[in-house]
């Protein structure tokens, strides 16, 4: 191979690690923050216009919006960290979707009023709550999109890995097992062991309590019934009313195990087993 090939070689692998590296990632995004300043700031007046006779390049506006914007996109990221490591992980559902894009827009709106005044006081000498108002509420609107579109392909991934792709290493004496949570029926305990059981019947005694499987798994798929048993959506076969506002579930076929095959759901839990199945 020639010292010009293997110079074209040398090259062709550094531009694939840059596309792939978080530069590439960061550049991306800066890339998209300069067209929106653009457009943003020629768009918001007439006099902005590049067919204008009085046109000149809105420069302050331009500099406000992309210091403004990385602010908000720093804001936006940290809170998507926060969120993603302490609800995320755990469930994606509509209720931590929306705390999280109001909280991101609550600290967008503490970071705008105090900069939008201290901007009218210097510049304008006075302030105009009414703009400020209005400009809060435009501001709140574009960010809500703009932050939703952002995140939508990662939430959308959380999502499906939540339901379909995660997995759970079972401990069982000196064998450890990789199950995928769509392989599990259920968890149970009997004589102090916990067995896990799939979805072809068979059965795995593991090194965990109940306690500590309900803090690793899935909670859109897994549910508490009680005491001795967490049971997957899937294995709910069907529910009936019984006295005292409690519930019995059967459990599919499938499930060979007498104790487990009907559970009584007590009728404190009754609201939120319900909730979970529906």
């Amino acid at each position: 191979m020639s010292i010009e090939q293997l110079n074209k070689n040398n090259v062709k692998t550094i531009w694939q690690e840059f596309l792939s590296s978080s530069t590439w990632h960061w550049a991306q995004k800066g890339i998209v923050l300069i067209l929106f300043s653009l457009v943003v700031n020629h768009i918001a007046a007439s006099d902005n216009f590049q067919d204008n006779a009085s046109y000149r390049f809105p420069l302050e506006g331009f500099l406000f919006t992309i210091g403004f914007s990385t602010l908000v996109g720093i804001i936006a990221h940290f809170n998507f960290k926060f969120h993603k490591k302490k609800y995320f992980s755990i469930k994606v559902d509509i209720n931590k979707i929306v705390r999280f894009m109001a909280s991101t827009l609550g600290y967008i709106t503490i970071l705008y009023i105090p900069a939008n005044v201290f901007i009218a006081v210097v510049i304008d000498g006075e302030i105009q709550f009414y703009y400020i108002v209005i400009g809060l509420l435009i501001t709140l609107l574009i960010c809500f999109i703009l932050i939703g579109l952002w995140y939508a392909q990662d939430l959308y991934n959380l999502y499906r890995l939540s339901l379909k792709d995660s997995e759970i290493t079972i401990d069982s004496g000196a064998k450890i097992k990789k199950l995928t949570y769509q392989n599990i029926a259920c968890f149970y305990s009997k004589n102090k062991i916990v067995y896990t059981v799939q979805n072809n019947g068979t059965t795995i005694n593991t090194d965990f309590t109940l306690n500590e499987l309900e803090e690793k798994i899935n909670d859109q798929l897994f549910f508490r019934a009680n005491r001795q048993i967490i049971i997957h959506k899937d294995a709910v076969d069907q529910i009936e009313k019984i006295e005292n506002g409690k519930l019995r579930i059967l459990l599919k076929t499938f499930i060979k195990k007498d104790t487990i095959t009907e559970i009584t759901i007590s009728r404190y839990k009754r609201r939120a087993f319900m909730d979970w199945f529906q």
